[in-house]
């Protein structure tokens, strides 16, 4: 039987990589890792780098493939379908390369890894997209999951904050949701997968308190803090100044109701 371990390998710092994710490193005869694009061969560079740090068997491969491009033009207030058909597309596309490099590029009995930014468990798509490999009988794999440092545990501990406060509690959400209003049972929201600045639709409030991190763990983060209204032209220009440097831009906040004492 083959045997995949889904690698939860934190937010970019090479040291945040827990005892467990180190040992299932130097398990895998193979790493998958998926291209995309000169823009983002950082992410690539980021993994291989790890992977030069902590595996000490001189024995695996690294197996590249190229990432399907996703349809992005449905903009994601789209509420007749269009976005959720695309994103579906995209992950069969990605079932597809999981399907074809699990069958032809392991032998029965190896063992091969995929390095999963932050936390598995936190908005990535990888094991559902492995449950759909599954689904169609056309190759078999145990798997194994090792969870990561996510980007929000990491953007926590960057501003020395944490995600609650006393008896209170604390809603993950994405910037397509915010787009539709402050939760109204939270007053404190960490928001991922933000390409449109939606906290800048709050901008006016004074009662918001921003926590802001970009390429964390990466020796190109960058964080910012303070009232929404004074926070937000800032984040904004340091935004636009590093995807213009950069190409991509990954990047987490944490909106808090009241300024903290």
């Amino acid at each position: 039987m083959r045997r995949i371990l889904v690698i939860g390998i934190g937010a970019g710092d090479p040291e945040q990589l827990t005892l467990r994710a180190v040992r299932a490193l130097n398990e895998a005869d193979a790493f998958f890792l998926l291209d995309k694009g000169r823009a983002k061969r950082d992410l690539i560079d980021l993994r291989e780098e790890i992977l030069r740090q902590h595996v000490t068997r001189a024995d695996y491969r690294v197996i590249e493939d190229r990432d399907p491009t996703r349809d992005r033009t449905t903009p994601t207030s789209d509420r007749t379908g269009a976005y959720t058909q695309g994103v579906d597309d995209w992950r069969q596309a990605r079932a597809d390369i999981y399907e074809r490099l699990i069958r032809d590029e392991l032998a029965d009995g190896e063992c091969g890894a995929f390095l999963v930014w932050g936390d598995p468990a936190l908005y990535d798509s990888t094991l559902g997209i492995l449950a759909d490999v599954l689904a169609r009988g056309t190759v078999s794999f145990e798997h194994e999951v090792i969870p990561g440092i996510s980007a929000v545990s990491s953007l926590a501990a960057r501003h020395r904050t944490g995600l609650n406060r006393v008896g209170g509690a604390v809603q993950i959400t994405t910037g397509r949701r915010l787009a539709s209003g402050f939760p109204a049972e939270a007053d404190d929201v960490v928001v991922m997968l933000d390409a449109h600045q939606t906290f800048t639709d709050f901008a006016d409030d004074p009662s918001l308190h921003i926590y802001w991190g970009a390429y964390l763990g990466t020796p190109d983060e960058l964080l910012a803090s303070g009232p929404l209204p004074e926070a937000a032209p800032r984040i904004t220009a340091l935004r636009e100044e590093a995807r213009a440097r950069k190409g991509w831009i990954m990047d987490t906040y944490l909106l808090r109701r009241t300024a903290p004492e």
